[in-house]
């Protein structure tokens, strides 16, 4: 076969392969109440061609979007990768019911910005045998003040073995919940200027005999104030009082729950008076917009836990060293 027509073969195929993609992407938003708005043509870290999807309600809000990433070859060629990516997508579209779909809480309660993450991920060039994706978190309490932190996740390559493909719908989740659990730890500060912070993803927060991801063990009390205090920031003062949903898989995997345990907890929210509960999704109520002084200093607790601290007197030489 001659070069010609071999090259115009290849070409033909990739044609054929992304049009497979395209259509797939189409059907499986439409399917979950999305529509595809937008595609183009990009590349990512290292100059290699993506293929950009910007995801919207197919109700017509075009307030909130959703934009997927995925490498130039990508194909959802097997059975496991096309049905998880289309629970994701199912979720991204009651996410993006969310009057701030990019904002989180956290368990000691900073509620944070998901922002300019720069999928999908690329291999590290710095000799460390691991995937990387670069992003940026921002504190989301309603002020101007412009603290953030920007952070380079990387997964190892043993990791990745218990994923079902390195791309944004299947490893979205777990990265955002690797960056907040470091977070919980203290080891990501928050600054108005600053250099890229590393998150470490690695098995520690995989099961292997559970097959499924572990960040955090959290107590029924727990997960109470964790849904209380989600309300309150991405409805109350983020959300002009729109409700948010609840049974979020995102959140059950950070909290080791289940979506079902959190809408039963949130139920009995609602029973106390502090939730206005709808279906899946829930909205504050007077008496809990009441407790603004106990979610600020929460803020300020946490806060201030992700700052560095210092031995005083090791720095004065009132130590032995």
């Amino acid at each position: 076969m001659r070069l010609e027509s071999i090259a115009g073969f290849c070409i033909s195929m990739t044609a054929h392969l992304k049009a497979n993609l395209v259509s797939t992407i189409r059907e499986a938003a439409e399917h979950s109440g999305l529509t595809v708005v937008a595609m183009s043509a990009g590349s990512d870290a290292h100059g290699r061609a993506t293929q950009a999807f910007q995801l919207g309600l197919r109700n017509g809000d075009t307030e909130r979007s959703l934009r997927l990433e995925l490498s130039g070859g990508f194909e959802l060629d097997k059975p496991q990768l096309e049905s998880e990516f289309r629970s994701y997508l199912a979720s991204e579209a009651k996410r993006l019911r969310n009057p701030r779909p990019d904002c989180c809480v956290t368990l000691d309660g900073l509620p944070i910005a998901f922002a300019q993450f720069q999928w999908p991920f690329h291999r590290s060039t710095s000799g460390a045998d691991t995937y990387i994706v670069h992003g940026e978190i921002r504190l989301a309490d309603g002020r101007e003040h412009n603290l953030h932190a920007k952070v380079a996740a990387s997964v190892t390559v043993t990791f990745a073995d218990f994923v079902p493909a390195m791309e944004q719908p299947y490893a979205e989740s777990f990265v955002y919940n690797a960056i907040r659990k470091t977070i919980d730890m203290g080891q990501l500060e928050f600054l108005k200027s600053g250099n890229r912070q590393p998150v470490p993803v690695t098995t520690r927060f995989y099961s292997r005999w559970q097959k499924k991801f572990i960040f955090t063990d959290t107590s029924d009390e727990e997960r109470l104030s964790y849904l209380l205090c989600k309300v309150y920031w991405l409805s109350g003062v983020l959300g002009e009082g729109k409700p948010v949903w609840i049974a979020d898989p995102r959140d059950a995997q950070y909290l080791n729950s289940a979506e079902t345990d959190l809408l039963r907890m949130a139920g009995h929210e609602a029973g106390e008076g502090l939730m206005a509960l709808d279906g899946e999704f829930a909205a504050p109520t007077p008496a809990l917009m009441a407790r603004s002084a106990d979610y600020q200093a929460r803020l300020e607790a946490a806060l201030a836990f992700t700052k560095p601290q210092f031995n005083e007197a090791m720095r004065a030489g009132h130590a032995n060293m």
